[in-house]
């Protein structure tokens, strides 16, 4: 059995839960999220638990087990909690500024770069000093990461001086440059 699959998911104060066949829809504070179970997975709402089984033991079942609780339990936890990702700007010149919901990103070309934010992901810009971070939040992990991945695209760092937009507290490998004369 799943050893991920078998555990409740403990459903918080202020957040609501409705089960209707295969559709989850969860309801909180910071927002709200439904998705659409697989056929071979069953969800149900034990007072304040949700509770994820298998209809059946096929292979199928059994690997979208643990896969689909933990999907139910990031909606839990992003509607009464939500989820964060920080991206880090290093470089000269590099610069990010916040117009309404896009960000605007100077990173080192001849134009500067409109990154609209999708609807459900709010987005600021912290600068400290010369340190630049760009905070995205959402109550889906799975958007803010795939936005924090997009913008991250933009200007992935570069292994020989490290520039780049990376994520908060990711460690690059700087690569040596040439030996030169001798």
């Amino acid at each position: 059995m799943s050893r991920v699959g078998k555990n409740p998911i403990a459903v918080p104060k202020g957040a609501k839960v409705e089960v209707k066949g295969q559709l989850v829809k969860v309801e909180g504070p910071k927002g709200k999220l439904e998705r659409q179970i697989s056929p071979t997975i069953e969800v149900t709402l034990a007072g304040d638990q949700l509770v994820v089984t298998r209809r059946d033991e096929t292979k199928l079942s059994r690997s979208l087990h643990g896969t689909e609780r933990a999907l139910v339990a990031n909606m839990v936890k992003g509607v009464s909690e939500g989820f964060v990702k920080e991206l880090d700007l290093i470089g000269v010149g590099y610069r990010a500024d916040m117009q309404g919901d896009t960000v605007n990103l100077a990173l080192g070309y001849s134009h500067t770069i409109d990154f609209p934010l999708p609807k459900g992901v709010k987005g600021s810009v912290v600068k400290e000093g010369r340190e630049i971070t760009i905070r995205l939040e959402s109550a889906d992990r799975q958007l803010v990461g795939q936005v924090a991945a997009q913008i991250r695209s933009l200007r992935e760092p570069e292994p020989y001086k490290g520039k780049g937009v990376r994520y908060k507290g990711e460690v690059i490998k700087l690569k040596a440059g040439k030996a030169g004369k001798k």
